[in-house]
């Protein structure tokens, strides 16, 4: 009895915990993407954390001030804001929900936050994903 009782649990943890458990490769990928961000801003290096948005006029940033179209926009307004590193200050993010929406799209919604000497800022961010000749890239940036 004792011998079913622990088969049935093994089978239980195999069936029911392990997908939620795992990640996939595409969602490692998209953290993994993070990641970078995260040190890049926080080397003050702009122009490597633009990476992972899509470099093209139809990529979207969605701010205080309205929308904002396109990849090289978008970056002005990243130079414009954060010019220097202390005002960049230190990013870091904390990721709600990363959801695959189909094999090509995928959406991340979370907070993120700046410790800077000349005053934290913090909001919430959603994330349009597209995956791209096998990379995924922001398309659409709404962060408040």
């Amino acid at each position: 009895m004792r011998k079913l009782h622990y088969s049935f649990f093994l089978l239980v943890v195999l069936l029911i915990g392990e997908p939620t458990i795992a990640q996939s490769k595409d969602e490692k990928a998209i953290l993994q993407l993070f990641n970078e961000h995260t040190v890049n801003w926080n080397e003050g290096n702009i122009y490597l954390f633009m990476t992972g948005y899509w470099n093209n006029d139809s990529l979207m940033f969605i701010g205080k001030n309205g929308i904002t179209y396109g990849y090289q926009n978008t970056l002005n307004n990243y130079k414009r804001n954060y010019g220097d590193t202390i005002k960049m200050g230190t990013l870091t993010f904390n990721i709600i929900k990363v959801q695959r929406l189909s094999k090509q799209y995928a959406y991340v919604v979370g907070k993120w936050f700046l410790k800077r000497s000349v005053g934290d800022l913090s909001g919430h961010y959603t994330l349009l994903f597209r995956k791209i000749k096998g990379k995924w890239f922001i398309i659409a940036d709404h962060t408040s």
